[in-house]
């Protein structure tokens, strides 16, 4: 019927948070040689570069909850959406590895907010014999994501000579735009707004 439609398309549009978490994990290891090469890291600097979506995601899933119980849902899933967006076109034009690892960071913060938040709220709305299979949703689009991720990097490959990486990094913008505007359609979940 109409109302499990409606409750599908939300748990997909949210569940592209996990898209964007895979495709966001993955996308890293087809920039990161090139990363070392440009800016001439040493290991242990090339390390953290690399690494630092990794801290954030820590953090993002630690408090990730925090906005989302004080403000909503909707409004959080919302903000994760716009640090997606500002973290890879951050990372693509980053000028140095400083600038890089700061836009790399927010999106880890992303990351693990999204990895908390999006199961929480499709979980809210779902009806209870459809909750496993709707928050499913969410972990297969984060294997989904990262097999992309693989795909996309491989035919950018060599695409806009030495600068690649960048456009590796910065396309994860595309599918971050779709995701943002996606939210603003979603309604806030009930049990919050109780």
């Amino acid at each position: 019927n109409k109302m499990n439609k409606k409750l599908l398309l939300w748990s997909i549009v949210v569940a592209l948070g996990g898209f964007l978490f895979g495709f966001d994990v993955a996308v890293i290891s087809g920039a990161e040689q090139d990363i070392k090469r440009v800016w001439d890291l040493s290991d242990v600097l090339h390390g953290v570069a690399i690494g630092v979506a990794l801290y954030g995601t820590v953090a993002g899933a630690l408090v990730g909850g925090i906005p989302a119980t004080k403000y909503g849902r909707k409004k959080t899933l919302l903000w994760i959406g716009i640090l997606y967006l500002l973290s890879a076109i951050g990372s693509a034009i980053a000028p140095d590895v400083y600038t890089f690892m700061a836009f790399r960071l927010l999106g880890g913060f992303a990351i693990g907010a999204s990895s908390v938040v999006a199961p929480m709220y499709i979980t809210e709305i779902a009806p209870a014999k459809n909750r496993g299979k709707l928050v499913a949703t969410f972990q297969f689009n984060i294997v989904f994501g990262i097999l992309m991720a693989y795909f996309s990097n491989y035919l950018l490959q060599g695409v806009g000579g030495d600068s690649s990486w960048r456009l590796m990094l910065g396309i994860v913008a595309i599918p971050a735009l779709i995701y943002t505007i996606l939210v603003f359609f979603v309604p806030e979940s009930p049990r919050w707004l109780i």
